[in-house]
């Protein structure tokens, strides 16, 4: 299909030269949709159909959630993106000692599968896509949304979404971990082998560059070492006894898009490359899919500023926009005020729009790699990939990503770029607008979405009743089950998954794993 520009003239849906071999006779490029996947994953690209606009949300209760849920799919939201509070994400019930002070303040606080009903009441989830911001308990909360699906009548085979599931980049960036590196990756493997059997559409992980983008890694850092986790979870899935082409077609990938356009669109592009030879060639994948790098992207919330945050809508379109040059699958994109508290309904709305505007307002979706043949894409492209493949060897000289994580090689490479990045923002070397130059005399008042304290409460009562009322005989044969598991090689999801089924709780699942595999202690960096 052909557009035509505001003009009348014709905007051809690919463009390159007649002679692919002629041009590209080192397999660079190829053509979209085709092997090193350079220009793209899929041959229309946009020019068939947006990627899709999924909006990260999740705050306070499941009730609050949900209807925020509800509000954005009423806008146009194509896929829901789950936020969890930080008591969930590391594995804790509201009313544990731990959790005070942090139920519902980052994302929903989900405690058992009385929660997950909640939060997605009147959402039909064989029609929406669900992508679950979820690392170390992910196993958990997976199961939690396909019993909920089950009692919606909706078959596990119907169920599309993500759990990011990534829990290497959590020692490295990000810090929520439960267990150590071994046991976390046979959780991951578990997982794949469950999701292969029972849940074939899901997408098992979202091997994740974006948080360590947000602790200061450079671009070639972020998909450097974002690739190295991803050869990492291949490497034990293989080893324990998968064939490749089983699960790599259901791996994806989720970056950041930074404002600085022209190298967010190379580090994209280099990405695909590396990772379409690495499965290729290390791990003799044949089946095209496995080769393709599908990545969802978030603009960076690590450069919106608390000061003039109105200026973060353009910061958000930039970013937006890099994104989609690049060949996002689908898009977050942030609000104007997440740098002062939680979304509002309106700022979340304004975040979407953004969107709205980048598909259908733009020209960018009316052929397939605006910036195919760009003197300055390409050997920006070229750069990004030699020096991420430069920091790939070092990982693979220390033994993998895991020894390197061990020795906190990446934590510490993270650290001196996120300093250097600070001192030239100090010194004034590097601009942001608003906050070393172009500042106001006073700030304007801005009244931010702030989450109610008496939500831990509500959780915590809602707990009480919840042991209150269940079948303990129950919960304690299955919590016990799911630890003979652990001990052995069986896999722990079916018995983890009868667990809540009786409602055991999400920090009672992980507690019982605990038991059996201990806690993870980092180490000091490299």
């Amino acid at each position: 299909m052909t557009h035509e520009s505001e003009s009348g003239l014709p905007i051809e849906p690919v463009y390159g030269p007649e002679s692919l071999a002629e041009w590209d006779p080192e397999e660079k490029l190829g053509a979209p949709g085709a092997y090193p996947f350079t220009r793209g994953v899929y041959p229309s690209m946009y020019t068939g159909r947006p990627w899709t606009m999924r909006q990260y949300a999740g705050f306070g209760t499941a009730v609050e959630s949900n209807a925020r849920y509800r509000q954005l799919i009423a806008h146009g939201t194509t896929g829901l993106s789950v936020a969890f509070d930080l008591p969930t994400q590391m594995g804790h019930d509201s009313d544990a000692p731990l959790a005070h002070g942090e139920v519902g303040k980052v994302g929903v606080a989900i405690d058992s599968i009385e929660d997950m009903r909640v939060l997605f009441d009147g959402i039909p989830l064989d029609e929406v896509s669900t992508s679950m911001t979820i690392n170390a308990p992910a196993a958990v909360l997976l199961l939690l949304y396909q019993l909920v699906a089950e009692e919606q009548g909706v078959a596990a085979d119907r169920l599309t979404g993500t759990i990011q599931n990534d829990v290497l980049k959590e020692y490295i960036a990000r810090g929520t971990y439960i267990f150590p590196p071994q046991p976390s990756l046979r959780l991951t493997a578990d997982i794949f082998q469950y999701c292969k059997a029972h849940i074939p559409r899901w997408n098992t992980i979202s091997i994740s560059g974006y948080h360590m983008a947000e602790a200061g890694a450079s671009p070639a850092q972020e998909i450097a070492f974002t690739l190295a986790d991803g050869i990492e979870y291949v490497r034990t899935a293989v080893a324990a006894g998968m064939d490749v082409d089983d699960f790599a077609p259901r791996l994806s990938f989720f970056f950041v898009a930074r404002t600085t356009i022209l190298e967010e669109v190379a580090k994209f592009r280099a990405a695909r490359r590396i990772w379409a030879r690495v499965m290729r060639e290390e791990f003799g994948a044949r089946n095209p899919k496995s080769l393709m790098l599908r990545f969802h992207t978030q603009t960076a919330g690590v450069q919106l500023t608390a000061q003039q945050p109105e200026v973060n809508l353009v910061r958000v379109a930039v970013q937006g926009l890099g994104a989609v040059l690049g060949g996002t699958q689908s898009l977050h994109t942030n609000s104007f005020d997440e740098a002062i508290a939680l979304p509002t309904a309106t700022s979340a709305r304004l975040a979407l729009r953004t969107q709205q505007v980048l598909a259908y307002e733009t020209d960018v979706t009316a052929t397939v790699d605006p910036f195919a043949g760009s003197y300055v894409i390409e050997s920006m492209t070229d750069d990004v990939e030699a020096a991420a493949l430069r920091l790939m060897e070092r990982v693979e000289d220390m033994g993998g990503a895991v020894r390197a994580i061990e020795r906190g090689f990446q934590k510490g490479e993270i650290e001196r770029n996120a300093y250097r990045i600070a001192r030239e923002t100090d010194s004034g070397e590097r601009v942001v607008v608003g906050v070393n130059r172009f500042q106001l005399d006073e700030e304007e008042a801005y009244e931010p979405l702030r989450v109610d304290p008496a939500i831990e409460a509500q959780q915590t009562a809602r707990l009480a009743r919840l042991r209150a009322t269940r079948d303990q005989q129950a919960v304690d044969t299955a919590l016990g089950a799911l630890k003979e598991a652990a001990k052995g090689e069986t896999n722990v999801l079916p018995p983890m998954k009868d667990a809540l089924r009786a409602r055991a709780t999400v920090g009672e699942v992980c507690g019982a794993l605990r038991e059996v595999w201990g806690t993870y202690v980092p180490v000091d960096a490299f």
